[in-house]
């Protein structure tokens, strides 16, 4: 049974110490290739994370710390690191989720019923876009909040501050990456039966990795700001 528990615990690859350093989607690229066999086995553990379902935040967080390591080059040992992100992420990553849910709700509420009466009146046209512009800066603040909680210990509000500031100044690589979760969602629907596999496949956790990727450049001088290891 040896060989069964080193797929989940051994250390995934790295790259040679000599190797010129990539940026970018070359960067990126890089990282799926080496780790995209992780990245399977990373999707099937979230998954498994959520069957009781009060975990699905937990999870998200552990997910998440999983894919900064790999964008950080960092040892990975699935299952442990996993399991141990999962514990320590309880309490902030439920915090998490039913602040993003409601804040979301309420946007995506706020954006409807704007959208509906801006058709007969244009003056509705005003507070539809910042209803729109609100929720976007929330859905990044957010996002970015959670890889903050991840990439280290912060404090909570420590975090807050640096998810909104990293939310107003560098706004486009997370948005991208959420541009990616929606297209590789699309894609599941769009290629149905076909994409059946998709979501236990690769869905959450290549969503996830990009969205590491995305908000990589803004922990980096969000934590070296304030002398934090990440």
């Amino acid at each position: 049974m040896q060989w069964l528990e080193a797929i989940w615990t051994r250390e995934g690859k790295g790259i040679p110490k000599d190797a010129p350093k990539k940026t970018g989607l070359a960067l990126a690229l890089d990282i799926l290739a080496r780790e995209w066999w992780e990245l399977v086995k990373l999707n099937l553990l979230f998954l498994l994370a959520c069957l009781p379902l009060v975990t699905l935040p937990a999870a998200t967080f552990a997910t998440a710390r999983i894919c900064h390591r790999m964008v950080q080059d960092q040892n990975v040992y699935l299952l442990r690191d996993f399991l141990e992100a999962l514990r320590d992420g309880v309490l902030r990553a439920t915090l998490w989720a039913l602040v993003s849910g409601a804040g979301l709700v309420l946007g995506i509420y706020a954006i409807v019923t704007y959208g509906a009466e801006a058709r007969s009146a244009l003056v509705y046209a005003v507070p539809l876009t910042v209803s729109l512009v609100a929720t976007t800066f929330f859905a990044v603040a957010s996002t970015y909040f959670m890889m903050f909680s991840v990439a280290g210990p912060i404090r909570l509000a420590s975090c807050v501050r640096k998810a909104a500031l990293a939310a107003l100044l560098r706004p486009l690589p997370v948005l991208a990456a959420l541009a990616i979760v929606a297209i590789l969602w699309l894609a599941h629907v769009a290629f149905y039966p076909v994409s059946v596999f998709m979501p236990a496949a690769i869905n959450f956790s290549f969503g996830m990795f990009a969205i590491a990727f995305g908000a990589h450049g803004a922990l980096a001088s969000g934590l070296a700001a304030t002398g934090e290891d990440f």
